[in-house]
């Protein structure tokens, strides 16, 4: 399997590019449409999106593998949150990447008479719960160094010789407070966003993700346009990944 996942590796930079330039193309159609374009051109890019689409298809067989893989790295973590969190992603993953396994087979002919609607909808289901869990993950160590950050703050600043001043300032403070508590929990998420990097792109990479999934099953329908610019946004951010590894958020 670790020969696989590593041959497997080599195929991904090259799948996040043509990725890149299929939601380019997307956004191009869209701008296109909105723009008064010709049909003829509106269609030939309609064309070569599906194309790269097919081709992204093809570059993902057996990443259910690789996802596999992941997962059984991820059962053995030692926070609780991070491994619920990280193993059923996986999962969802593996799942996403079988189900899209047999829309390629479908799409070229090797599976005759297959629903390709419903085995869409279906990848995009396991897609969005892996999006979900790869979020409350960010959003959970967010919070853990938020409240690191928070408590390196209080033991620098001088202690009150009132106790009752001295509550955490992260607890939730009192009306006339308000504003001052906000400016100082903005400030903690700057500054642990600041410091941290891949904290900061994989969740921006997941925030503009989660919009394809909720657009193709109907949930938020967002339009072709937003969903191209999301697509386009996170593929950028996942090669910046690939190109930069400490730049890749661990485990």
């Amino acid at each position: 399997m670790d020969t696989w996942v590593r041959f497997n590796a080599q195929s991904q930079a090259k799948e996040r590019v043509i990725r890149a330039a299929q939601y380019a193309c997307t956004l191009l159609g869209y701008t296109l449409q909105r723009g008064g374009a010709t049909a003829e051109l509106h269609k030939t890019v309609s064309q070569l999106e599906a194309h790269m689409s097919m081709t992204r298809k093809l570059l993902r067989l057996g990443n259910s593998v690789e996802a596999l893989h992941a997962a059984k790295r991820a059962i053995h973590l030692s926070d609780s949150v991070l491994r619920l969190c990280l193993t059923i992603s996986h999962l969802n993953r593996a799942m996403y990447f079988v189900c899209d396994n047999v829309l390629w087979a479908g799409k070229t002919g090797l599976i005759s008479k297959l629903d390709q609607h419903k085995w869409s909808q279906r990848a995009f289901r396991y897609y969005l719960f892996a999006l979900i869990l790869n979020l409350t993950r960010d959003v959970y160590e967010l919070r853990l160094l938020i409240e690191c950050e928070g408590r390196y703050r209080a033991s620098k600043a001088p202690s009150s010789p009132n106790p009752t001043l001295s509550a955490d300032h992260l607890s939730a403070p009192s009306t006339p407070a308000t504003a001052a508590w906000i400016r100082r929990q903005l400030d903690l998420l700057v500054t642990v966003l600041y410091s941290n990097p891949p904290l900061l792109l994989d969740l921006a990479k997941n925030g503009c993700d989660i919009f394809i999934p909720l657009d193709r099953l109907g949930i938020y329908p967002t339009g072709s346009g937003f969903v191209g610019a999301c697509g386009l946004a996170s593929s950028v951010l996942s090669i910046l990944t690939m190109v930069h590894p400490w730049l890749k958020l661990k485990p």
